[in-house]
């Protein structure tokens, strides 16, 4: 008898169980006729099988191992071990594609006639064997020589692909630019004016459970040069402690923050996705439809932000710093290195040209300086252009001249107006009522 678990990816709580008393061959997959049917965009329409081999009475205190053939381009991961066929003769862990979805698979121990059932042990969903920890007995590994096991990989990852981060035969980094602590540098995300951003492996993060897992991570090292200026070393210090007291879909989660070698490091959450300006730059503008709905996303991020008990201001609200997850097309906002809590003193001056209201940039932001953002974003999601093309001085100061944005409706070129209104009492006063706004403006006729 044999059960997989479906296992929470963070927690490792059971999800969802499947029991096989007497199947000799079980297909996990994304396609309906599987055994196990797993609707996830990295699990392929057939991503493997196990195929049940009888072991012999005289060599074994179990009945069957596992035999486990991939199918799917996107691999399989046998207790953290790409592998592309082996042996299963204990507990394992089988993670279908590389941050896919986690099964528990346990088998039913069943003693042979004349073995001692003392000796064998119900498995334990709370503790299920790791690689290294519970290697199977030499008897077991011969009985089963004809699909040996899959050793702990010693590979020269030969056969990659340029590109290629991950070798194709171990599962295993192909190049590490250097190590900064534990964490194993792949690649170089950005560089900015206040650090350099890298793409990093974790090996060894632990979870609750006590078990390891593997990641991807975001590592962000301040500029040498940046780390002699205070007040540089005091915005990076108030990015790793916001972002540390923050929860929130729409924002990266904290990791860690460390000195290494005199240099100060953030490290975050790796979100798979492209900025908005990115996008608009390789794909044009959008349509309001989109253009509305994420900006709607990026006001509940907003809302979350300035009504904490101490409320916070972005002061970076710009496409750049909104990116769009792949999967889910979700917003999330980025960069939080401007921050500042309401009510305190403010003598920096931060923000995007085009982007920034005009109490932002004379030092005296507000929540409705966030809010202020929104507008130029919009008029740059809907044109491709930049929005100071469309700043113009108008019959009472200057302002966003609106009559020649065509391509949005009369309804949001009013939210527009409203939004970038030059004082802030004259705005939409929170992030909840301009959503309210904007969702209007999707059912409103062009």
């Amino acid at each position: 008898m044999v059960i997989l678990t479906l296992l929470d990816p963070q927690h490792r709580t059971p999800i969802k169980q499947w029991q096989f008393d007497h199947e000799p061959l079980l297909r996990v997959g994304r396609a309906p006729g599987n055994h196990i049917v797993l609707e996830d965009l990295l699990v392929s329409r057939f991503h493997l099988e196990l195929r049940r081999v009888d072991l012999p009475a005289s060599s074994s205190p179990i009945q069957a191992g596992w035999h486990l053939v991939n199918h799917s381009a996107n691999g399989t991961f046998v207790n953290g071990y790409l592998m592309s066929q082996g042996m299963i003769l204990e507990d394992s862990l089988i993670q279908l594609a590389r941050g896919g979805p986690l099964l528990q698979f346990q088998i039913l121990l069943h003693p042979q006639p004349g073995l001692n059932p003392s000796s064998l042990s119900e498995p334990s969903l709370s503790e299920p064997s790791l690689a290294g920890q519970h290697p199977p007995s030499p008897e077991l590994v011969q009985s089963a020589a004809s699909f040996p096991v899959q050793p702990k990989p010693t590979c020269a990852h030969e056969g990659n692909a340029p590109g290629n981060l991950f070798c194709i035969h171990c599962g295993q980094p192909v190049k590490i630019q250097q190590t900064i602590r534990h964490y194993q540098v792949l690649r170089i995300l950005g560089r900015g004016g206040m650090g350099t951003t890298y793409l990093v492996w974790n090996p060894s993060i632990a979870t609750p459970a006590g078990q390891m897992q593997s990641g991807l991570q975001v590592l962000k090292e301040m500029n040498t040069d940046m780390a002699l200026i205070p007040k540089a070393q005091e915005l990076f210090e108030r990015e790793a402690s916001t972002l540390k007291s923050l929860n929130h879909a729409g924002i990266p989660r904290f990791y860690d923050f460390f000195i290494e070698g005199g240099k100060k490091y953030l490290v975050m959450e790796l979100v798979h996705g492209k900025d908005m300006e990115k996008w608009v730059r390789s794909q044009g503008p959008v349509s309001q439809e989109q253009a509305i709905t994420w900006m709607i996303q990026t006001c509940k991020v907003l809302e979350y932000l300035h009504n904490r008990e101490v409320p916070i201001i972005h002061r970076d609200i710009k496409p750049g710093n909104l990116l769009v997850e792949n999967r889910s097309n979700r917003v999330i906002v980025l960069d939080f290195g401007a921050v500042k809590a309401v009510g305190m003193p403010s003598r920096t001056r931060i923000g995007a040209e085009g982007y920034s209201a005009p109490e932002q940039t004379q030092g005296r932001p507000t929540t409705q300086s966030d809010l202020y953002a929104i507008g130029p974003s919009l008029i740059y999601l809907l044109t491709a252009d930049s929005p100071v093309r469309y700043y113009k001085k108008r019959h009472l100061g200057y302002g966003f001249d609106l009559e020649k944005l065509t391509v949005a409706s009369p309804a949001l070129q009013k939210v527009i107006e409203r939004v970038t209104a030059y004082r802030p009492g004259d705005r939409y006063q929170t992030a909840g009522e301009l959503a309210h706004a904007l969702e209007k403006c999707l059912y409103s006729p062009f």
